[in-house]
Parts: C-alpha cells; structure tokens; sequence
C-alpha cells in the first residue's frame, strides 16, 4: 500500500492548483476589489450570521479579522483545488489525462467570474490553477519513474513559480497617492494643526489632538479603486427633483474646513479606535435643498460603491459634510476616496465612506450592521479614556469625548470611586465634535485604583452603568490599579 500517494498525490496537486489560482489573480489585478481573494472575503463577510460577527468584534477584536481572512484563503484554495482534482478525475476516467487543465481552467473561470462579476479577471486564476495541472498531467503521460514524487513536485514547481511572477507582476499596481489640497484648504489645516500641538500633552500610548495613525473598520477587504472624474453622487428617493452631482460639481461649492472626531461603536470601552483629523469638504444640507426632499419617515439611507448602507434620522445628515480631504490632502483610499460622509456626533458606521447615493427614504430600513443586530446610528456616548500611565512621570491620561455636547470635564479618582478631583485638561480645538485630552498628576509613590468619568458641555456626568459595545456602544467608568 502506498501511503505517500494519498498525501502526495491527491492533495498536493490540487492544492497547488488553489495557491497557484490567487497568485495569477493578484499578478494580473494587484491587491484590489478584483483579486480573486478579496472577492470570496467579502462573501464570508457578507454571509456570516450577525451573531458571530458580534462575538467576534468583542472578543476576537483585530484578530477577529485576521481569522477570517485566513478562512477566506483557506475556502479560496479549497474551491479551486476541487475543481482541480474534479477536472484530473473525469480526465483520468476519460483516459485523456492531458485534457485535466482545460477543465480547470474552465471551471476555475467559471467560479471566478461568478464571484469577481468579471470574465476577464476570472482567466487570471483559470490560468494560474491550470499549470500545476499541466505539468502534473504531463508527468503522468510521460510514465516516468517515481511519478507520484515527480508529478507533485512539478505541481509546486508550477505554482511557486505562478506566485513569484504574480508577486511580482501585483506590485506593478500602484496605489491611489492622495494629492495637496489647494492652498487656501491647506492653509487652514496648517492652522489646526499648529493650534493642536501647541495645546496637547505628551502622553505616551495615546494619540496627540491630531492622530497620527487613524484607525479603520471596514466590511471590504480592500478600499475600491475609484476614478474620481468619473464618480458621481445621487441624491434619490423621496424627493422633488433626483440629483447626480460630478467630483467637479462638488469641488466647486462652499468649502469648509474643520477638525472632526470618529467613533466606532464596536470599540471595547477603553478601546482605541476613535480618531481626530482635520475635514474639507462642503456642507450637505445644500445638496439636500437642490433635491427638495421630503422623507415621510424623516429618515435617509447612505450607499456605498463597495456596496455598504446604513439608514439614520434625516436631520443628523443635515448638519453633515461630504468631505472630500483629510489633514490637508485629498482623502486616503482606506478613509473613503473620493468623497465620504461625516455626520457630527454620530458613530463612526454612518460616516459612509465611498459614498455615491444619498437615498431619501419613506419608510423607515435597516442598514447593512443593523441587520447584524447593532444599533450604532445614534449619537456616540460619552467616554473617558486612561491610555497613558507614569514612565518617567506621575501622570495618567487620556482622551474625552461626547460628540456635539462637547467636554466640560474629565474627572478622576484615585481611590476606586470615593472621592474625585477634576484634571487638566486640552484648550478645545474649533468645532464642535472633537474630544480633548486631559491629564492627572499622582501625588507620589503607591498603589492607587484610577478611576475617569466626563462630564460633557450639558453638564451630565458619564454613566456609571457598565455594558458592552453591543448593541449601542460601550458604556461605564474606565478603572485602572496604576502603581508608581
């Protein structure tokens, strides 16, 4: 009984046929929304029951994400290798072993297509999956001596060389450079930014005023490749007059520019994902008043390129910026080039990134991670942060944030709760959603359980009550032992 057969020869050729598949696809599309790769991953996102994204969110976090991108290699191999191993079988059966590419090929195109909408993108891993069957199939017909050794061992010869040359050929894929905004938009985040670090405080582990590495949270894989002379925003639905706006349209009306600060709803409670940059853009609302909406549920759902959606009251988008540039540039592909929504006070899942139709609806709808059991459409909740400990200093610190309300205080116990001292805090940047930083100096060596609360600009305290981010955001007192 040949034991080394079943290992070797019935996986390792199909196997190779998979890896082989997506190294083509990315040779021939680089790491974009037409690699074979990032198409099933959004499929494994788009089908995974809402339970366990929840799940995942809280207790996987970031790694969360990496498994099912590892899931999603693994179906992407997985289905390619057993239409690889289908096409040898019928071909063997057939007595015409060399025909086994040819159904690869085909069939791998044929799935591919179905996933990427897109027949030239699919002969990219057709291809790719078909040599490792080739030079197998070629083995087999030559009846060497050893075939099983040298039958696999063409197949990985075959898809490693498949993955070098793909490898290679992706990176000719050049990224989307985000270019200087003019100068008068420049200017002004210069001044910001100038206003930021004059008032900030150094505090280690957390970001200054301005962030310096701004997170993401996305349901694509990938940002898409937007051409931005040919994007166009639609205002429709429930209104008087559809509207479709060019980039160039958009560029030429009131432009405003302002510090802004995001939120995601499914950060831990002394998480890290909420982020301060400086917007330009132009104000929605006018765009509003051209459509003449007139929405029976006082409710409009936001659309995206990649295909995501989420619905929240009309008069919160009213208050909103199309923005177009971050920190003084045209937006990064991974912050929503070319244009994006910012909806001040409110979750980070309602700033609509990629944005290209403002749907005014009638009837109340359930946007894309409501439907997953979230509900993150509301304004955010008021947070105090303790991200910074004592290094060479006796301070804790952190950041605050209440969205519109604004920051009125942060405060601090040094003994579990009984008793608080307000700390120092940042002079407020312009706007009107932006957090601030605050600091508290120990008052010397020991043990002591730090706790921080807010206090925002209507004077109401941040709740004690304890909850995780699901459904509605975190909520309680962020609580510390810090030991100096």
């Amino acid at each position: 009984m040949q034991l080394d057969r079943i290992p070797f020869d019935r996986l390792a050729v199909p196997l190779a046929a998979g890896i082989a598949a997506l190294g083509a696809s990315y040779g021939l599309v680089g790491y974009t929304q037409a690699f074979l790769f990032v198409a099933i991953d959004e499929a494994v996102v788009a089908a995974t029951p809402g339970a366990i994204v929840t799940w995942s969110i809280e207790t996987l976090g970031e790694s969360g994400h990496l498994l099912h991108q590892l899931l999603s290699i693994a179906i992407a191999v997985g289905v390619v290798a057993l239409f690889a191993e289908g096409a040898r079988v019928t071909a063997r059966e057939a007595g015409t072993p060399l025909f086994a590419p040819v159904l690869t090929a085909v069939g791998v195109w044929a799935i591919a297509t179905a996933f990427l909408r897109a027949p030239v993108a699919g002969a990219a891993p057709a291809v790719g999956a078909a040599v490792p069957v080739a030079v197998a199939a070629s083995v087999d017909v030559a009846g060497e001596t050893d075939q099983v050794r040298r039958s696999t061992l063409g197949a990985i010869g075959g898809a490693v060389g498949t993955l070098v040359v793909g490898g290679v050929a992706g990176q000719r894929i050049e990224p989307i450079d985000p270019q200087r905004l003019d100068d008068d938009a420049y200017a002004e985040y210069e001044s910001v930014a100038s206003q930021a670090g004059e008032s900030r405080f150094d505090l280690s582990g957390a970001e200054p005023l301005l962030s310096e590495n701004f997170y993401t949270v996305d349901t694509a894989s990938t940002p898409p490749r937007i051409d931005k002379e040919e994007w166009t925003l639609s205002v429709t639905g429930a209104v008087e007059e559809e509207v479709e706006l060019t980039f160039a349209d958009i560029d030429e009306m009131e432009t405003v520019t302002e510090p802004l600060t995001l939120r995601c709803v499914g950060e831990s409670l002394n998480g890290q994902k909420m982020d301060t940059a400086v917007w330009t853009g132009t104000p929605i609302d006018p765009i509003l008043e051209m459509a003449d909406v007139d929405s029976g549920c006082g409710c409009v759902m936001l659309r995206s390129t990649d295909g995501f959606y989420e619905e929240f009251p009309l008069e919160a988008l009213r208050d909103g910026l199309l923005a177009y540039g971050m920190n003084g540039e045209e937006l990064p592909p991974e912050h929503g080039y070319p244009v994006r929504a910012l909806v001040p006070g409110h979750w980070g899942e309602v700033n609509v990134k990629w944005l290209d139709e403002v749907e005014i609806l009638n009837e109340e709808a359930t946007g894309y991670w409501e439907e997953r059991g979230w509900q993150g459409t509301g304004p955010v909740n008021t947070v105090a942060k303790l991200h910074h400990m004592p290094d060479d200093d006796n301070y804790v610190g952190g950041h605050a944030y209440a969205g519109t309300r604004g920051i009125q205080a942060v405060e601090v116990s040094t003994d579990g709760g009984d008793t608080w001292t307000e700390a120092e805090l940042t002079d407020p940047l312009p706007g009107e959603d932006v957090w601030r930083q605050w600091r508290h100096e120990l008052p010397g060596s020991g043990t002591y359980d730090v706790v921080v609360r807010a206090v925002d600009g209507n004077g109401d305290v941040q709740t004690s009550e304890q909850s995780s981010p699901a459904p509605s955001g975190a909520t309680g007192w962020v609580s510390r032992t810090v030991e100096v």
